[in-house]
């Protein structure tokens, strides 16, 4: 995929200050499109989706609110808490409406790990294969989101 002039805008939204206080990309320097082509060949040699991820962040989602903004168990060894900040925020790819301002933390309590995200990442990982920029607050790692979220490949 090439940096066109919509990738570009994109990475300018990015940007901190623009969209978010801290943006979007870390400390990573590389054009968006190398940033999402790189994190998209993880997911596809592990024979994983990008819909396959967001659709179990959203699950673990819908799940931990069910606890109120405590952490709750969910089978088989998940606790999962989330967290709703007043607001929305824009799409940096400027999609349409807004996202909510939601932190969900969901800890593997059988590998001893967490991870926390929000539905920004939800919305970028299954829209655009976006897992933000080395660096980046949010950065989720797609190796170890998969790992911790327990993903198994996709049938061919």
């Amino acid at each position: 995929m090439k940096q066109n002039p919509e990738m570009k805008v994109a990475q300018h939204n990015m940007l901190p200050g623009v969209i978010t206080m801290h943006g979007f990309l870390g400390r990573d320097s590389r054009d968006l499109v190398q940033i999402i082509d790189e994190d998209n060949s993880v997911i596809e040699e592990l024979n994983i989706t990008p819909e396959q991820i967001a659709e179990k962040m959203e699950f673990f989602r819908e799940q931990g609110n069910r606890g109120l903004g405590e952490f709750i168990q969910v089978d088989p060894h998940f606790a999962v808490k989330v967290d709703s900040v007043r607001g929305k925020l824009r799409c940096p790819f400027e999609d349409p409406g807004l996202v909510p301002k939601t932190n969900v933390t969901v800890k593997n309590l059988e590998k001893h790990t967490e991870l926390t995200y929000t539905d920004m990442n939800i919305h970028c990982i299954r829209e655009h294969c976006f897992f933000e920029g080395k660096g980046s607050f949010f950065r989720m790692n797609p190796e170890f989101v998969i790992e911790i979220l327990e993903l198994k490949p996709t049938e061919e």
